[in-house]
């Protein structure tokens, strides 16, 4: 397995995107502000209401994973701090899909933090850019982001680790192209549990991109199905999602804090059931698209 210490190198309103059979609807509760709360051991959400962003701590520094919109940076920022952590102490900046509303706020968190972001090939042509190529499925109605600098490329498998912190990626295009789905451990005294923040794979797509055209191959629908096998194999004990309505974060958290027997994050079986309701998604959009 490939290892890349990064903390040895780098020390320091409403809108509608309709496709076929999905409206993707940015509403007010993406920048409506969170409570930053602990998952489980040194992992914490740090992100709005409706767009998440994932903080792993340690002593020698930490991992931010998403930026979501670039109006929430301030709220991300001020997240880490009510927890008790430095934003200065962020040594890596990480990302799942390179889309407006999760990496729209990683150029001002770069700016404040001094982190390091490192991407997968296709999300980092996109960072530096800040514009989406022609072959991400919401091409056609994606607003740009903030261009990022100093953006280092990792390989599908690679781990990267600030000190101890160790987080590896798997490449889980077709939701982009460059999407990207993380595991690491995280542990309370001698329990250590797998975690998963695993990518968008919804067929959301604008325009006139269709999963369903051989010409798309092997980056359309293919692609997808391959993401969803990634997700559904990889180690799982806690899986979260950009958006957190996916995996009912916000129901989860209720249940813990009303007191649940077991902890209601913990699920062995979520990746499976995320990657195999995506799945079915991909299905019916491809239904419709070869019935128009």
């Amino acid at each position: 397995m490939m290892m890349r210490n990064i903390g040895i190198v780098f020390a320091a309103g409403l809108m509608s995107i309709s496709a076929i059979g999905f409206t993707q609807t940015v509403t007010n509760n993406w920048n409506t502000p969170q409570k930053p709360f602990q998952v489980y051991g040194n992992t914490y959400y740090v992100g709005t209401q409706g767009l998440a962003s994932i903080l792993i701590t340690s002593k020698n520094g930490h991992i931010l994973i998403d930026g979501t919109l670039s109006t929430s940076a301030p709220q991300i920022v001020d997240n880490v701090r009510a927890l008790g952590f430095r934003i200065e102490d962020v040594k890596l900046i990480l990302n799942t899909h390179v889309h407006y509303d999760h990496a729209g706020g990683i150029a001002q968190l770069q700016k404040l933090s001094g982190a390091h972001v490192a991407a997968s090939a296709a999300t980092a042509e996109v960072m530096r850019s800040g514009k989406v190529g022609a072959d991400d499925p919401q091409f056609a109605t994606l607003p740009p982001i903030a261009p990022i600098a100093n953006v280092s490329v990792f390989k599908n498998g690679e781990t990267l680790t600030v000190g101890k912190l160790a987080v590896t990626a798997h490449l889980t295009p077709g939701h982009t192209p460059g999407g990207t789905s993380w595991t690491w451990e995280s542990c309370v005294d001698d329990k250590c549990l797998h975690m998963v923040y695993a990518d968008s794979l919804n067929p959301i797509a604008s325009g006139n991109y269709k999963y369903s055209d051989p010409k798309r191959d092997p980056n359309g629908a293919k692609q997808l199905r391959e993401s969803f096998e990634v997700v559904s194999r990889l180690p799982c004990d806690i899986l979260l999602t950009p958006h957190p309505e996916l995996v009912d974060v916000s129901g989860k958290l209720a249940k813990r804090e009303q007191g649940a027997a077991q902890n209601p994050f913990i699920d062995t079986n979520a990746c499976r059931a995320y990657a195999e309701a995506s799945r079915d998604k991909l299905d019916k959009r491809i239904e419709q698209e070869k019935a128009q």
